[in-house]
């Protein structure tokens, strides 16, 4: 089946960016040279040459200073639109995911309905949006990632078929059990993944635990209202007797990891609290915290359906296992086990489970 993608476009007032001029900037900063930028990105030196000269003019100032016997290297200017470029797609990915589903639904509608299909409302979770790729045309999962308790809500209205969320091995989450019957709900696991502080690399500021982010100074940016890794950092800060009004950027909201990670990678802030994969794919600094359960809850009646039956498959099946292991801090323990409520939110957890 066809699959969508969108892309974030820039303007300059109500001209369109030249959709080149980002890779070919992204080009000049790995080679520092113009000529290896154009071969690059597939066009003539010329051509590229005239593209820097049109933008030069609009912006006002240089975005690439070539100079000879030293290449070319980007400007200030140049380096803060990368900059942005990568914070924008980190933060909207997401809802560009989600829009391109919901083209891909209205293109393969009439395919769709013959396909065995899934909705799923999830917290987003890095091995989980790999998923639908994986499922190809076997199986039609139209997954929208909002928050834990968003997505169980969904779920218990009638909303989609399964609700992703995520609990801390070490103590229940009210937030999480009051939206699930043990008697109409099952739960089935995704994946055990390490939670815990994204620092800069090298850790400059010194952080060690979570009574350090209140330090005068230090910049903290947040997870939004309603998703599970807010919740777990709520319950860990009053653990540890911690005001989040004494945190500085507690306020600030981010809809994904990766967005968290981009924001302390581009020195937009010192420290955030999130997933060790998404640390590990900005190469940041990770201190972990707290073990946690990715679980998906569905209806008991469903498990014995097509579609759940395929999901579970693909779920204990090699190429997810492999997804699994390739992200730092994941585990397949839970990976595919079906479960009662409160074994999947309290119970003690299963051991290891090697890839078959």
């Amino acid at each position: 089946m066809m699959r969508i993608e969108f892309e974030p476009g820039w303007k300059f007032r109500s001209t369109p960016v030249a959709p080149l001029l980002v890779p070919l900037l992204v080009a000049i900063q790995r080679f520092g040279s113009l000529a290896a930028a154009a071969r690059e990105v597939g066009y003539s030196y010329r051509h590229v040459w005239n593209l820097l000269g049109d933008w030069n003019r609009r912006m006002g100032e240089p975005l690439v200073e070539l100079e000879q016997g030293r290449g070319a290297r980007l400007t200030p200017l140049a380096l803060k639109l990368l900059e942005f470029e990568e914070r924008a797609r980190a933060r909207l990915a997401p809802h560009f995911a989600e829009l391109a589903s919901e083209f891909e639904r209205e293109l393969h509608r009439e395919a769709s309905a013959r396909a065995p299909q899934l909705d799923i409302h999830a917290s987003h979770d890095l091995a989980l949006e790999r998923l639908p790729d994986l499922a190809g045309g076997a199986l039609h999962l139209r997954l929208q990632f909002h928050g834990s308790v968003e997505s169980l809500e969904a779920l218990g209205r009638g909303g989609c078929d399964l609700a992703g969320f995520h609990v801390a091995e070490q103590w229940q989450t009210p937030q999480i059990s009051q939206r699930l019957d043990p008697g109409k709900h099952t739960l089935i696991g995704l994946a055990v993944r390490e939670q815990g502080l994204m620092v800069a690399r090298g850790n400059p500021k010194g952080i060690q635990d979570l009574h350090d982010l209140s330090h005068p100074g230090l910049r903290f940016v947040n997870r939004q209202s309603g998703s599970g890794t807010k919740l777990v950092l709520e319950q860990l800060l009053a653990r540890a007797g911690i005001d989040s009004g004494g945190i500085s950027g507690y306020s600030r909201e981010e809809f994904t990891h990766i967005a968290v990670a981009k924001a302390i990678s581009d020195d937009d802030a010192d420290v955030g609290f999130g997933i060790r994969a998404a640390a590990a794919q900005l190469e940041l600094g990770f201190i972990p915290l707290v073990s946690e359960r990715y679980l998906l809850a569905c209806g008991s009646d469903r498990l014995e359906s097509t579609e759940l039956k395929k999901l579970l498959a693909f779920l204990r099946g090699k190429p997810f296992r492999a997804v699994l292991r390739s992200l730092p801090g994941y585990d397949n323990a839970i990976a595919g086990r079906v479960m009662e409520v409160p074994e999947g939110l309290a119970g003690p957890r299963p051991a290891r489970v090697t890839p078959g």
